[in-house]
């Protein structure tokens, strides 16, 4: 029996060895895996950091950008008879006036009724063959700018500046170089001539 009960002792710690090697072995994967996890994670946030510093770098604005983007004031769209003699032919005309800031889209509000009596006068002059010109759109959009501008207190000269000046109202009114105005751009939503 002693030599059988030796046997026993013996396989014993060996066993445990085993088990105790399979166990490392087991927490030393479980390590690995979960340090190779680790940094997967931090490879893909140190990614995706440098990414947002790229945008952040693309979205940067450049000496040649505008420092604010524009602000945008749409009229309500404008239904006129034309100054055709032959027939009777109307425009309907859809206006975005392009400001400088948002400011000056609510002090162009305030002033809507003079503003809007001015286009439409303008309007009103027109012949279909002006305006089916790009040409004709072009100077519409100068004498537009130039209308909206009068009630604000400005005044701007463009070819036919003569034809529609008050006798002493220019003189009173600031001049400014067309840069330096608070409307920028006249846009057309839509222009429609029957």
């Amino acid at each position: 029996m002693s030599a059988a009960a030796a046997t026993a002792t013996d396989a014993a710690p060996k066993k445990g060895k085993k088990k105790l090697i399979v166990l490392l072995a087991v927490v030393l994967v479980v390590l690995l895996a979960g340090a190779g996890g680790a940094l997967f994670l931090l490879s893909k946030q140190a990614a995706h950091a440098d990414d947002e510093d790229a945008a952040e770098e693309v979205a940067k604005p450049t000496k040649h950008a505008a420092k604010a983007a524009p602000t945008f004031v749409p009229l309500d769209t404008f239904t006129v008879n034309l100054a055709d003699r032959n027939t009777e032919r109307y425009a309907q005309i859809g206006i975005t006036l392009e400001v400088s800031d948002a400011k000056v889209g609510d002090q162009i509000k305030a002033f809507m009724p003079a503003i809007r009596n001015n286009i439409l006068m303008v309007l009103a002059h027109k012949t279909a063959d002006e305006l089916l010109q790009r040409e004709g759109k072009l100077k519409l959009a100068a004498e537009i700018r130039r209308e909206t501008l009068r009630p604000l207190g400005y005044e701007i000269d463009i070819d036919d500046e003569a034809e529609h000046a008050d006798d002493g109202a220019a003189k009173k009114k600031r001049k400014r170089r067309a840069d330096d105005l608070p409307v920028t751009q006249v846009h057309f939503s839509n222009f429609i001539i029957q």
